[in-house]
């Protein structure tokens, strides 16, 4: 029998999306238990004890484990399925463009959506108003970095969709909850469109 899969989650983060959006992808059950970040329930001494002592989401228990980091969770769900490219560099690359979207991509568009509508920019610290205009140049530089990737080809590892699309789509196709326009990037904005419409596509509010 297959190990019980939960996901510890606040649904409007686009990090605990991509875990929702690959096992939707799959056919995975996931159970869902919902944690509000704003209310610091992933800092409470239960939840680092028993969940992740790191103090966030998502994470993805597998039975009584435990796997942290949303890439890495949706790798767990995606190993040994279509979403996991069989050819050698195929799958390297894929993982390329996975680390890419965690220190280049999410740290930037996701943050500033984070901060306009989470936030508000008159609760922002002295601190975090200097660095937005440093992360609006690293966000528009990453999404120029996909927009000129796409251009021959359709997905962003391969010839079909991968693990790498699900986890950049999650944060790129809100990206303008944050202020990027993301009409600068048409490519980008087809290639979310092809996202949208592959089967067992499920929105990040559904």
């Amino acid at each position: 029998m297959a190990e019980r899969l939960v996901l510890h989650e606040y649904s409007a983060s686009g990090n605990c999306y991509k875990v929702r959006l690959t096992a939707a992808c799959v056919g995975e059950h996931v159970e869902r238990r919902q944690y509000d970040i704003m209310k610091g329930e992933t800092r409470t001494p239960q939840f680092l004890r028993e969940v992740n002592g790191n103090g966030r989401i998502p994470v993805l228990q597998v039975g009584e484990r435990f796997v942290p980091e949303s890439n890495a969770a949706c790798y767990y769900i995606a190993d040994g399925s279509g979403l996991v490219p069989t050819e050698r560099f195929d799958r390297a690359d894929m993982l390329h463009w996975m680390f890419w979207e965690q220190y280049n991509h999410e740290p930037n568009i996701a943050t500033l959506r984070f901060w306009k509508d989470w936030i508000g920019h008159d609760n922002l610290s002295e601190a975090q108003r200097l660095q937005i205009p440093l992360k609006r140049e690293a966000g528009e530089a990453a999404l120029k970095l996909m927009n000129d990737h796409l251009q021959a080809r359709d997905w962003i590892v391969g010839t079909t969709m991968s693990l790498a699309d699900i986890c950049l789509f999650a944060y790129t196709h809100v990206a303008e909850e944050g202020g990027f326009e993301l009409s600068k990037y048409p490519r980008v904005q087809a290639w979310i469109e092809r996202v949208k419409g592959q089967p067992h596509y499920n929105p990040m509010n559904g």
